[in-house]
């Protein structure tokens, strides 16, 4: 018992050590989204010696992770297919993350989005004050 305690106390500052050398502070630039979002998720993709940014646009189905673990999964339906694609969050392929729909969604994890199709699996949008001039 008196061997194991230092063990994970160890384990636990290699989490936060591998956290720091990833420089997770480096890419806070993204918008603040969850679940229910609509977002266009904009990547480098290399072929060959070229580069090229391509857009990926479809709804959040989750969020998981905290730190330079983090990830989050974006679907789309793609010619009556559903496609699904994760992305790390603090990828350096990530060119950008636009907002473009605020989701009104009561789970934190949309899997239920898989079975439904048409007007079944659409996300309600969340209707926000907007400042008067």
């Amino acid at each position: 018992p008196y061997l194991c305690r230092p063990l994970k106390l160890k384990s636990m500052n290699a989490v936060s050590f591998v956290h720091e050398q990833l420089g997770t502070k480096a890419k806070a630039s993204l918008p603040k989204f969850k679940a229910g979002d609509n977002v266009t998720v904009n990547y480098k993709i290399l072929e060959g010696n070229k580069e090229r940014i391509q857009s990926f646009k479809g709804d959040v189905i989750k969020r998981q992770g905290v730190g330079a673990t983090a990830s989050f999964t974006v679907r789309k339906m793609s010619d009556g297919v559903g496609v699904e694609r994760l992305f790390p969050v603090f990828s350096p392929n990530i060119e950008s993350v636009v907002l473009n729909k605020v989701g009104k969604v009561k789970r934190s994890k949309l899997f239920f989005l898989r079975e439904r199709s048409g007007k079944s699996a659409r996300i309600r949008e969340k209707r926000m004050a907007v400042a008067k001039k």
